[in-house]
């Protein structure tokens, strides 16, 4: 007995956690669902190639929907309610917040990003440090809706708000069984199967018992259309936006709007992407609006839309970056030659890339693998080029500057071969 309390003391991360009598599941870990319909299939090909031993799922519907994966093995229990799903559901329209939540045996670590629930942002860690640490280091990302951490860490903008009464609002979707799921599949097929094949027979013997014979009638002769070529699917990478021009286009652009400067009104988070352009907003602390808008008026910056806020007190701008080339950009490394060149990274330049590995799946149903990448820096995108540029395959979807602390976030993918 007093080994297997040790075991568990020395256990990282937990899988469940008990609020009001109430057990929910955490520490799932979560991945894209393409087909909510149907997320069968998506689920059976994660738990065999990139969670293997998993038996156990949850699905989440909505926006960016997902779902998440567990194996009874490590602790996880069939039917329990996932603690992260209610969260999310309970929260409504908050799109990114980031939150640690002191539970019984544990801190509970949650981070919902862009409407996403991350691969390793659902975790119930034992030890109160492994749960700061990873909270501090998420905190330097900008734009959060909201901030959650225990009162006792004294981390100012977080709110110390009761966990019960979010979790029982929230959805409580339940652990369910993976391979429960296909005998159910299986048993409806075959009673399908069944039913069809005592349909044929009754209408056989329907036909050679109580039919009356019939004249054969001569069917027209009918051409068969012969099928128009098919061209072959293009590959994702043949027409990528040209990462070394979203890089720099962007990092123009967010000059051009950090360098509008007026007394009393504070610029907050700048995010460029290739389709959208840029788009920020300025608040105000002091003064008038009519500063504001001079301001913009004069900075010769040519905006594609401006709006300010019914109380006055926010502006709001996006205007276009120059334009961005494509190419063809085929991937060169696998998942594990990708996973290792971008661990050298870290252990060269003394910084976390977050990683996350994610499958596409075409029109057409071809599926293709993906690395994600998240990078956050202090240095401005002209210093990463050279870097990227050695990832084929690399697309760079989002360059967000966040002018308070100086932190550059870059979000990319490169394609595995």
């Amino acid at each position: 007995m007093a080994e297997q309390e040790q075991q568990t003391e020395e256990k990282a991360w937990k899988s469940s956690f008990v609020i009001d009598g109430k057990t929910y599941a955490a520490s799932l870990f979560w991945q894209p669902l393409l087909n909510e319909d149907n997320p069968l299939p998506e689920v059976k090909e994660a738990a065999e190639n990139i969670l293997e031993g998993a038996d156990l799922y949850v699905a989440r519907k909505g926006k960016s929907s997902q779902f998440g994966l567990a194996a009874s093995s490590q602790g996880f229990t069939r039917g329990i309610p996932s603690a992260a799903v209610a969260l999310v559901s309970s929260l409504g329209n908050v799109t990114s917040f980031l939150g640690v939540f002191k539970v019984e045996g544990g801190w509970w670590y949650i981070c919902f990003r862009n409407d996403v629930i991350l691969s390793d942002g659902d975790t119930l860690f034992v030890n109160e440090k492994d749960a700061k640490d990873q909270f501090i280091s998420m905190l330097a990302v900008p734009d959060w809706d909201a901030l959650f951490a225990p009162a006792e860490w004294g981390i100012d903008e977080t709110r110390d708000d009761p966990l019960a009464p979010m979790l029982e609002k929230g959805l409580q979707i339940k652990l369910t069984s993976i391979s429960a799921n296909n005998d159910m599949i299986m048993l409806a097929v075959i009673i399908v199967g069944f039913s069809i094949i005592l349909w044929f027979a009754y209408s056989s013997l329907k036909s050679m018992f109580f039919t009356a014979p019939t004249a054969p009638v001569i069917a027209p002769v009918r051409q068969i259309e012969i099928p128009s070529y098919i061209p072959p699917e293009p590959k994702p990478w043949e027409k990528l936006y040209n990462p070394v021009d979203v890089m720099k286009n962007c990092y123009t652009g967010i000059k051009k709007v950090v360098s509008i400067l007026t007394p009393g009104w504070q610029i907050e988070g700048v995010t460029c992407t290739p389709d959208s352009g840029i788009v920020t907003s300025w608040r105000r602390r002091v003064g008038r609006m009519t500063w504001m808008e001079q301001a913009l008026n004069v900075s010769g910056v040519e905006f594609s839309s401006r709006a300010i806020s019914s109380d006055g007190n926010t502006f709001m701008v996006t205007l276009p970056i120059e334009e961005v080339s494509t190419l063809n950009s085929p991937p060169e490394y696998s998942e594990q030659d990708l996973t290792n060149i971008l661990n050298d990274l870290n252990q060269t330049l003394g910084i976390r890339i977050g990683v996350e590995h994610k499958t596409w799946v075409s029109p057409r149903g071809t599926s293709y693998n993906l690395v994600g990448i998240r990078i956050d820096s202090k240095n401005d995108p002209l210093n990463w080029i050279e870097l990227l540029m050695k990832f084929s395959g690399l697309t760079i979807n989002s360059v967000t500057y966040n002018p308070v602390s100086g932190v550059w976030n870059y979000i990319g993918d490169i394609y595995e071969l």
